[in-house]
């Protein structure tokens, strides 16, 4: 599953991203006709995910698997998304990277006005997966 359709701008610090599929019926996290807010943190962990790999693409190698841990102050501004119109703007900023974890924040945009913010941990490797 990739919610971004659209990468705007990235550097060694962060990315921007678009995405219009949160209207769309047939989104993946849909549930009971609806799109709950809560899904922005995935949106959130996928920026950084696509920033992770841009950067290790630019390094000549592949990003290392990793699993979510940690979401913090999470703060959302409507209970659900699915009923918004037009796109999705979203923005990961690195705050700490290591071998073994990154951790970012993020904020997720629509029309101007914040939808949500937080921050997210995540563990890497490959033995996380097994």
């Amino acid at each position: 599953m990739c919610l971004w359709d659209e990468v705007t701008e990235w550097d060694a610090q962060g990315i921007r991203l678009r995405a219009w599929n949160h209207a769309s019926p047939t989104h993946p996290l849909r549930a009971r006709g609806r799109l709950h807010a809560l899904a922005l943190c995935e949106y959130g962990a996928q920026a950084m995910a696509v920033h992770g790999g841009l950067l290790a693409a630019g390094e000549g190698g592949r990003a290392a698997a990793g699993v979510l841990v940690a979401l913090r102050d999470v703060v959302l501004a409507v209970s659900r998304i699915d009923d918004l119109a037009g796109v999705l703007e979203g923005e990961a900023e690195l705050v700490a990277a290591s071998e073994s974890s990154q951790q970012y924040a993020f904020r997720i945009h629509h029309d101007g006005r914040l939808l949500a913010s937080g921050r997210a941990a995540a563990m890497l490797g490959g033995d996380l997966l097994r």
